[in-house]
């Protein structure tokens, strides 16, 4: 490379970096200034407690200041710096939500009613580096319901993700789902074990974004041995957050117990051949196309570091899917909540 080449690299560099600092220096001035400009109606609002004040000054406001300053302050745009400041406190969390996401992300996530599903969107956006785009597909596409987390009692959701903000420490129920989808496939009706996994290598970009972005490939079929007998592991990933790898078998059918052997045998083989210094042990994900609940519940899976999830090759209807989600959360959380009060006894 020419040393004018170099050059024109390092000072490149330079300006980029200089140019995304001032535009977070802009969007987090910006995001404060929007703060207090809802603060400041909502205690007009408040003081006089009347609704049609509230949408007569709105409407006022937005034409003085659209003729003063031009667009960008619609009463659309008012409405949501009211929201704004109703939803966050002005404190250093603020502080720092402002500093670390955009504008447009901070939109999307502050119409989440539930605290704390609208703290795991903060977090999972921050870690990933989601774009808007990005974040209100995760949103559409129910990604906090299908995570393991939202199956906990509301305590130990907060405790995780306490855990992730201030330690950066990931746990397997913020990083694996339940369901998949994996609709992008094309898979018609009629398909075998073998056509799934075809149909995911052939996918794989898209498989690993549905899987989450720090999934790393390593193998599909990896061959192991143990007393001359060949086994085959469908698909092998690493994770790099969690630090460890991860196994995947895909099933046609229903969970079954012999599964759960299967799944053990090879954890146990990546562990004593595969496994390297700073690492943490294998986990296995069986992907069946249904499971048996009661099954997963006795064989207590969690303690071989072992996840079953559906996966759907077909998208339902949202509207049920939501409902199916919101019934398996709340069965998961009797459930725990049970257990935890049997310990105490």
């Amino acid at each position: 490379m020419k040393y004018e080449d170099i050059l024109y690299f390092e000072i490149k560099k330079l300006i980029d970096e200089s140019r995304n600092r001032v535009a977070a220096t802009v969007n987090s001035e910006m995001t404060d200034l929007y703060w207090k400009v809802g603060n400041c109606i909502n205690e007009e609002l408040l003081n006089n407690g009347r609704a049609e004040y509230g949408k007569q000054i709105m409407k006022c406001l937005s034409e003085r200041l659209e003729h003063e300053y031009g667009r960008g302050w619609s009463e659309k745009q008012l409405r949501h710096c009211v929201h704004l400041a109703i939803t966050f406190q002005y404190d250093e969390k603020f502080s720092a939500l402002r500093r670390e996401l955009n504008w447009t992300c901070i939109k999307t996530i502050m119409y989440i009613d539930d605290p704390l599903k609208r703290e795991f969107y903060i977090e999972m956006c921050k870690m990933n580096h989601w774009n808007s785009r990005t974040l209100q597909g995760r949103i559409n596409s129910m990604l906090y319901e299908r995570t393991a987390i939202s199956k906990k009692p509301e305590d130990l959701i907060f405790q995780e993700l306490e855990m992730l903000k201030t330690q950066n420490k990931l746990t397997p129920d913020l990083v694996f789902h339940d369901p998949y989808f994996l609709d992008y496939l094309g898979l018609k009706d009629t398909y075998s074990e073998r056509d799934l996994e075809s149909a995911i290598i052939s996918e794989l970009q898209q498989f690993i974004i549905e899987l989450g972005s720090d999934f790393a490939f390593m193998a599909r079929q990896k061959c192991i041995t143990i007393d001359n007998e060949d086994y085959y592991i469908d698909l092998l990933f690493f994770h790099r957050k969690l630090k460890c790898l991860v196994a995947i078998e895909l099933k046609l059918g229903k969970f079954e117990a012999a599964h759960k052997g299967q799944m053990e045998l090879y954890l146990r083989w990546l562990e004593k051949y595969e496994m390297i210094e700073g690492e943490n042990p294998p986990i296995g994900l069986i992907l069946c196309s249904s499971k048996n609940e009661e099954h997963i519940e006795l064989l207590r899976l969690d303690e071989s570091n072992i996840r079953v999830a559906e996966y759907l090759t077909k998208l339902p209807d949202m509207k049920l899917l939501e409902l199916k989600l919101r019934q398996s959360i709340d069965k998961a959380r009797k459930r725990l909540e049970m257990a935890e009060d049997e310990d105490r006894l």
